[in-house]
């Protein structure tokens, strides 16, 4: 499961007037990597009630930046700065209380900040709702409801909630199954260099659902998601250089994609690529064979820039 926590973002304009040249001094010395100074800029701020003030030291007790990790004070910092209505202070004390960072672990605390953050419009907490009703943790599962916060995130732009939406049209999960939709957010993701949309992408034009079958669509994405080592996508890379689909047969390249999938899975996933490698290795001589272990290490070793 992805949650997502709010990174450091410190807008001046959170400061009152009389404190901004302090709060800026801290902002400063923050971006240059001197977090004890901005924690000297920030804490006199933070007590006075500036809610920036209040959220950036959340964010430094929690990362351990200038002082000790202190996930107690992250949390007390979070709650002053969300009690003031900070959307993103909000979001993360909702993120702590799921996992139990500094506190209970406490799902319905968890909502109640998430639902304030989410209702200002706030995409982490939209995403991290959605979440807590798909799984029912803290509520009854709800997946319309889990559904409804996907979207709003997704209307955002965030590939994770897109990606969620995707499986929901894909699956028929909340609704009719629905293939057109489906390659709409999943592509959506995908653009975002979202690894596990772009190989759903690839497998939706391969077998040609909610689009017409496009074996050079296929291989695009299923290499896009390769590269990002999912290995179901470079298993089934493997595949298409086997049965030549939208490219030239190439046993030897069938194998290097069924040798890098077999490393980076386990479990099913692993005994899948193996059994492939295995049936491609018995077409082989030992010269190709040898040639696309090869390949293989190559392709690893360059991160994936020099593989064909």
């Amino acid at each position: 499961m992805r949650l997502f926590l709010v990174s450091v973002f410190l807008l001046v304009a959170w400061a009152t007037a009389a404190a901004a040249g302090s709060f800026g001094d801290g902002l400063s010395a923050y971006e240059r990597g001197d977090y004890a100074q901005a924690m000297n800029h920030w804490q006199p701020l933070a007590a006075q009630g500036d809610v920036a003030a209040q959220f950036n030291l959340g964010l430094m007790y929690r990362h351990g930046q200038g002082v000790t990790q202190d996930f107690q004070e992250a949390l007390k910092w979070y709650r002053k700065a969300a009690e003031q209505g900070s959307a993103w202070a909000q979001n993360n004390l909702g993120m702590m209380y799921e996992v139990g960072q500094g506190v209970r672990q406490d799902y319905r605390e968890a909502l109640k900040w998430y639902h304030k953050a989410a209702a200002q419009g706030d995409m982490p907490a939209q995403f991290n709702l959605g979440v807590l009703y798909d799984k029912g943790r803290g509520i009854s599962q709800d997946i319309q409801e889990a559904l409804k916060w996907y979207r709003m995130a997704a209307e955002q732009g965030e590939p994770s909630a897109q990606f969620k939406l995707s499986v929901a049209y894909d699956k028929g999960r909340g609704g009719p199954q629905d293939y057109q939709e489906a390659l709409k957010w999943y592509r959506k993701a995908a653009d975002q260099g979202y690894a596990r949309a772009q190989y759903n992408l690839g497998v939706m034009y391969r077998h040609g659902q909610g689009a017409q079958q496009d074996y050079q669509e296929a291989l695009k994405w299923y290499r896009r998601s390769a590269e990002q080592g999912h290995a179901w996508a470079q298993n089934n890379l493997g595949v298409m250089y086997e049965m030549g689909q939208g490219i030239p047969q190439d046993v030897v390249l069938a194998h290097m994609w069924y040798s890098i999938g077999a490393k980076a899975s386990s479990g099913d996933e692993r005994k899948t690529s193996l059994e492939n490698r295995n049936h491609v290795a018995a077409q082989m001589t030992a010269s190709q064979i040898g040639k696309a272990h090869e390949m293989a290490r190559r392709c690893q070793d360059t991160k994936f820039k020099d593989c064909e």
